[in-house]
């Protein structure tokens, strides 16, 4: 641009702007790449600026020149690889893509624009001209959401994907918009007792069947719903009902789709050029070059604008395994190790600390999430002390465990109680969430509920016990939508839930139990303050495996708000079955899985139970008690705030 343009100066690449991208550390390029409306000698129109260093020419086509790879040519910004250029009359809503002429092999591509913020609807991949202009009536939330997503505050979340949540049958099963599905999910939520909803990738995409985490636009909402406002309504709204929304993020990978970042100017410019390092073999895509700081600083860039564009409220980090081992998926010889010989991604790991601490800088009141696999170190740990910062982890190896003994029939899970018992060595290693998540009911695992031992009773029975078991673990909790009817199908992302199961009293028993575990993880400090802190965790027994039953307490942090817990695990009640409690009085069952309210067989404790002096369980006093058939029964002493 030349001296003398009275483009906004906000939009303008400056030097310092140059120099931040450059060194891998700019994390606002959404307010100077990609295209913006502006003037220029009173004259409006649009301002564009693309990354394309390798390039030799670089032209805006679209609408507005016919495409014609000549009319509009970009000017390099110096040795940035920066190009840009103010083009009149162009305005809110024109399509374009830049045409770049490599100056390898004289390649010519076509490409959407890295930075658009909106893009034409798949299967058309232009890029779309537009303003993210909007009038927030969020305030309340966003003042206290620091409070609701502590790590002492209950969070409980309801895992979606928009597309496939709710369909309209009657109109060619098409899927709601984001304004359409707002108020219908907030009142789902609301029943529920949900705290957050997580969203699967909505960043435009251009496989519907990928379901967003083959990401071409990583700043834009797919237009499959709507525009950018629409978006921004949809989460405005939730806020304003008291929910959070959580994004799933990809910066672990994308497709080698020729509209997308793949070989963008002709060169691996966004992936590694060595396919044992910039291919991906379990999703044939490309691997990001975090070694390479404009790739950083874009990365960077996308995550906060999230946050700060769309108010967004934590970003769970999808795949970070894949991140973080140079040998993920691949046998020997097919990787490269790192300069020390090893097989950690040392670029990886040191961009994954630099997003959470840029993150938790700018924004300290949302929550970063790691989908993370294995046994790596301090995932959740401050980068100070050597961790990677993301403030929570999914628990993969709870799922694993958890699910292997609820698949079993109950007369050999007395072989197998160290699957609910183990996860005691580590619960504390990390800040976890529980997920029982969209990749546990598809590709043929079947549904939750197919994946319970038993008949119909057995099946419904497990699976409110294992909402239950999950409910009082020392943990966040995120559920997949389906879970809270019951949803006998696997998931299908082209078709909508079974809401049909509602007019069935077995599936309605399965979510009205989880609106009562949801409200009881919200009310009761002792379900929710010491998640994440060993002190919130005390074991009665967890060695009956004769009986396949295991009871523990969990503790608030003033230590007299507790919940004793036991789940009984066979098809068999047992009676009289003592529990050992610290001080006599009356001890009140606050919850019970097989009540009939939830299509159970209604055996309990008629309201609870009186102490005696009887010592067991190492403590002076003790409760009789019925422990239900594949049931889990909750108590509280009276008297307990």
């Amino acid at each position: 641009m030349k001296k003398g343009d009275d483009v906004e100066r906000s939009t303008l690449l400056t030097g310092d702007d140059v120099f931040l991208f450059n060194e891998g550390t700019h994390h606002r390029l959404y307010e100077k790449l990609g295209s913006h409306l502006a003037s220029v000698d009173g004259v409006d129109g649009a301002y564009f600026a693309v990354w394309a260093p390798n390039a030799e020419r670089v032209a805006v086509i679209g609408e507005f020149n016919d495409w014609n790879p000549d009319a509009t040519p970009l000017t390099s910004e110096g040795v940035s690889g920066i190009w840009e250029a103010f083009v009149p009359h162009v305005g809110h809503g024109a399509i374009y893509k830049y045409q770049i002429w490599s100056r390898l092999h004289g390649q010519v591509v076509q490409k959407a624009d890295p930075f658009a913020i909106h893009a034409e609807t798949s299967p058309k991949t232009g890029s779309v001209v537009w303003d993210l202009e909007y009038e927030w009536g969020d305030a309340g939330w966003m003042a206290e959401r620091g409070r609701r997503n502590a790590a002492d505050a209950p969070i409980s979340i309801y895992e979606m994907h928009l597309g496939s949540w709710m369909r309209v049958p009657e109109d060619g099963n098409r899927s709601l918009s984001y304004r359409e599905i707002a108020a219908k999910l907030a009142d789902h939520i609301e029943t529920t007792g949900f705290t957050h909803v997580e969203l699967l990738p909505i960043m435009e995409h251009p496989f519907s069947g990928s379901w967003g985490y083959q990401t071409t636009g990583f700043f834009a909402p797919t237009s499959r719903f709507g525009t950018p406002q629409d978006f921004k309504y949809f989460v405005d709204y939730l806020h304003q009902r008291d929910i959070g929304v959580i994004l799933d993020w990809v910066p672990s990978h994308f497709p080698t789709d020729e509209i997308g970042l793949y070989r963008f100017d002709g060169t691996h410019l966004y992936e590694h050029a060595d396919p044992r390092q910039g291919y991906h073999p379990d999703w044939h895509t490309a691997i990001f070059n975090y070694g390479r700081p404009e790739v950083r600083s874009f990365l960077l860039s996308s995550a906060v604008f999230w946050l700060d564009q769309y108010h967004i409220d934590g970003l769970r980090v999808d795949a970070v395994a894949s991140m973080l081992y140079l040998d993920y998926s691949r046998k020997a010889g097919e990787w490269i190790p790192n300069r020390f010989g090893g097989r950690e991604n040392l670029d990886a790991i040191d961009f994954l600390r630099q997003l959470n601490t840029v993150v938790y800088g700018e924004y300290p009141d949302v929550q970063t999430i790691a989908e993370e696999s294995t046994a790596w170190p301090m995932v959740s740990r401050p980068t100070y002390v050597g961790g990677l910062g993301f403030g929570m982890k999914w628990d993969m190896g709870w799922m694993h465990d958890t699910l292997a003994y609820f698949e079993k029939d109950p007369i050999h899970r007395r072989y197998h109680q160290n699957y609910l018992t183990f996860r005691g060595l580590y619960a504390f290693s990390e800040s976890f969430v529980l997920p029982l998540s969209h990749d546990e009911v598809v590709h043929m695992k079947g549904s939750l509920l197919s994946k319970m031992a038993g008949d119909d009773w057995q099946k419904f029975a497990n699976l409110r016990a294992l909402y239950g078991y999950m409910f009082t673990q020392p943990a966040k909790k995120l559920l997949f939508m389906g879970a809270e009817i019951a949803q006998r199908d696997e998931w299908d992302h082209e078709s909508s839930l079974d809401w049909h199961l509602l007019d069935t009293e077995a599936h309605v028993g399965v979510s009205r139990w989880l609106s009562a575990l949801n409200r009881a993880y919200r009310s009761e400090p002792a379900l929710h303050e010491l998640d994440f802190d060993p002190a919130g965790h005390e074991w009665l027994d967890a060695n009956d495996s004769e009986n396949s039953v295991i009871s523990y307490v969990r503790h608030a942090s003033n230590r007299r708000e507790s919940i004793i817990v036991v789940c009984n695990l066979t098809p068999i009640p047992r009676h009289a079955y003592r529990i050992g409690v610290s001080e006599p009085g009356y001890y009140r069952e606050i919850l019970n899985s097989d009540a009939r309210e939830y299509w159970g067989g209604g055996q309990g404790n008629l309201g609870g139970i009186e102490a005696t002096l009887v010592p067991w369980h190492g403590r002076p006093y003790s409760i009789s008690i019925t422990a239900p058939p594949l049931g889990i029964v909750l108590f509280k002493k009276d008297g307990e705030a």
